[in-house]
């Protein structure tokens, strides 16, 4: 199969962005019915938030600061907690839940991804953040995790050590920032067409019929990095 007959999709996103992971399904449902030329599919990070502390934000902080008030966002987290069970995930947003800064975990997904399993670790991270309401600045459950990749834990906190790991994944935040992309999921067909946000299966289905028919296609669902809205 030659190049031509490939399609590339570059999937922008952070963990902590329930968009994404519905994003992530829908796409996961289109290539399941997708009959044509093979599509390869790589993971790129972004941050929602960059500013986040590594000790984290507990549900009602997190939410507060970014809305100024938790009942302003009940219809929000509705939508997604709907959108999410018809994709199979079952959102949990409950008192228990964690916002943390995802650095460290893109870095982990950097190096996974040299490895061959950064779409694994990407769905496991995803769902310890949103279904399992894991607190994934916990170095101990880091261990954990990627124990089951077969790292050990001197192999995990080195990765999370490293400066210029940490560096590369600041770098490739910029580069999709410098090319338009202010919220995520964004999707990037043949390094070309884009398709922003949480789409439904069917526009991926679309665009790769038609990858040459347009630029954009707009208006999915996403998170912002600057309102906080999702």
């Amino acid at each position: 199969m030659t190049n031509e007959n490939i399609l590339t999709v570059a999937v922008v996103s952070d963990v902590a962005c329930p968009w994404c992971y519905i994003g992530k399904r829908r796409l996961e449902a289109a290539l399941r019915q997708w009959k044509g030329p093979k599509v390869l599919v790589h993971w790129h990070p972004f941050q929602l938030d960059p500013n986040m502390t590594m000790v984290g934000s507990n549900r009602d902080e997190y939410l507060t600061n970014k809305f100024g008030a938790i009942d302003k966002v009940a219809g929000v987290l509705d939508t997604l907690v709907t959108a999410g069970k018809e994709e199979g995930i079952d959102f949990d947003f409950g008192d228990k839940w964690l916002a943390v800064n995802t650095l460290h975990l893109h870095q982990l997904l950097e190096v996974a991804g040299q490895e061959g399993f950064k779409a694994e670790l990407k769905e496991r991270f995803l769902k310890g953040y949103f279904v399992d309401t894991a607190h994934l600045n916990d170095i101990a459950l880091l261990h954990a995790i990627m124990a089951d990749f077969g790292w050990n834990s001197t192999k995990v906190d080195a990765v999370i050590a490293d400066e210029s790991i940490a560096k590369k994944v600041q770098d490739e935040i910029k580069h999709f920032q410098k090319m338009g992309v202010t919220g995520v999921p964004f999707f990037i067909i043949n390094n070309k067409y884009g398709i922003s946000g949480a789409q439904p299966s069917s526009a991926f289905l679309e665009a790769f019929e038609k990858v040459g028919a347009r630029e954009m296609i707009a208006d999915g669902d996403t998170c912002d990095p600057e309102t906080g809205n999702c």
